[in-house]
């Protein structure tokens, strides 16, 4: 059909057309042509201007701005008034490796818009299932394996300012779990992470850290 026109089966009278054809797939369509469970023709037919769709696990800073767009979304088609994230509970859906991809995450913001019982919303208002998910014990056996499988897949990602990014996070993540261990004793906290009160003061407002 690359002249506008194709021949009905049996048919002997071309029929002219004025079309684009666009064609998605989750699927290895070179290795299935290979395996006979996709036909070659019709694969050479589809293959002339390929894009790639990176899921969501590999592009996490769009996570956010999805998010929110998402929510905004559902407000306009439910009439009701769009609910807000928090910065907690974005960096906590940042994290999610979203095998649904972007009609997961946008199905959860439709949830919740309606399920939440506020305007505000936080890690506790999330689905279940997205907890339970996180909750789920990883392949690696210590927290340095998981630390270089996450590095691994940032560089073949092509990522930049490795270092920078996972070093917030894990000074987040040690903040926030010495805070929640001391009820959000400060001098309690920069006590046992071995770092000064104003240093701890500081950190916290640098990183955005909800007490």
């Amino acid at each position: 059909m690359c002249d506008g026109q194709f021949y009905r089966v049996g048919g002997h009278q071309p029929v002219k057309v004025n079309v684009r054809i666009i064609a998605a797939t989750h699927q290895d369509l070179e290795e299935r042509v290979k395996l006979g469970l996709f036909r070659e023709d019709l694969f050479h037919r589809l293959n002339v201007i390929r894009l790639r769709l990176p899921p969501l696990r590999e592009r996490r800073e769009d996570i956010p701005l999805l998010v929110k767009h998402f929510l905004q979304h559902s407000a306009r088609e439910l009439g009701v008034e769009a609910k807000q994230p928090s910065a907690a509970a974005l960096r906590y859906l940042s994290t999610l490796t979203w095998s649904g991809n972007v009609r997961q995450l946008e199905n959860v913001c439709h949830w919740l818009t309606v399920m939440a019982p506020g305007q505000n919303i936080d890690v506790a208002d999330l689905p279940p299932e997205l907890k339970e998910d996180a909750a789920k014990p990883s392949g690696a056996t210590s927290w340095q394996e998981a630390l270089g499988s996450e590095v691994t897949d940032a560089l073949n990602r092509g990522e930049h300012e490795i270092l920078e990014i996972r070093t917030q996070e894990f000074e987040r993540i040690l903040i926030t779990k010495a805070l929640q261990h001391t009820g959000g004793r400060r001098i309690e906290a920069a006590t046992q992470l071995g770092m000064g009160r104003n240093t701890l003061t500081r950190k916290i407002q640098e990183l955005g850290i909800d007490e």
